[in-house]
């Protein structure tokens, strides 16, 4: 049997869309990248609004995400284990894909990778992928997830929702997706916006079977 090189190499793929929740994720690329993982991501137009009004961000960059893993080396300041510990990730484990280049190698399926996350997932790009639409990169990214049974987690933000969202989140179900709504969990008595955050992103990383120590689990394990 041919080994998938993505199981060695920790390869993701991360679509951000218009809806709100950009700490959401912008906390999920921090761990990836922390934990050694390559993560292509591409976001969309209303996800570069996003997170220019939610976090201040102006260039899809390392530097300009995520400033302060891009110049240091010191530990995650979260009191968490010693995974998020490790020395921070280099530039070259983060790869930004133009939205509009639908001809970029996550729209393949020979481009092998661990599964894909949009987060956090608008209605409209939640229509999108459910409908087969793939006139951008994120949406025709989510797609080959779909044809290639790769894991596609889809992490919906807007509420409430309309019978075409359910429509949509049933679809895309049926179709082997993962609708992981940002709906957080209140039994490890959260003292911060930043526990509710990382409950979400916790969860997240269980679905792509990714390794944290995140206070997320019942039990607190």
């Amino acid at each position: 049997m041919t080994r998938d090189p993505s199981s060695e190499t920790g390869r993701f793929v991360l679509g951000i869309t218009g809806a709100s929740g950009a700490a959401y994720a912008l906390r999920l690329l921090e761990l990836l990248l922390r934990g050694g993982h390559e993560v292509h991501l591409v976001v969309s137009d209303y996800g570069r609004r996003l997170l220019a009004d939610e976090a201040g961000v102006r260039t899809i960059t390392l530097e300009g995400i995520l400033p302060n893993l891009a110049s240091s080396t010191d530990p995650d300041p979260r009191p968490q284990d010693r995974r998020e510990r490790e020395p921070c990730a280099l530039p070259g484990r983060l790869v930004v894909h133009p939205n509009k280049d639908v001809g970029a190698v996550i729209a393949s399926g020979s481009f092998l990778h661990r599964g894909m996350v949009v987060l956090p997932c608008s209605s409209a790009s939640l229509g999108a992928i459910a409908s087969g639409s793939g006139s951008n990169l994120l949406t025709r990214a989510a797609m080959v997830c779909l044809k290639e049974r790769r894991p596609l987690i889809l992490c919906h933000r807007e509420t409430p929702l309309s019978l075409i969202d359910i429509e949509n989140m049933r679809t895309l179900t049926l179709a082997g997706a993962i609708v992981c709504p940002t709906n957080p969990g209140f039994y490890l008595h959260p003292q911060r916006v930043e526990d509710l955050v990382d409950f979400i992103v916790g969860k997240t990383l269980d679905l792509l079977g990714v390794e944290h120590g995140l206070r997320t689990r019942w039990g607190g394990r």
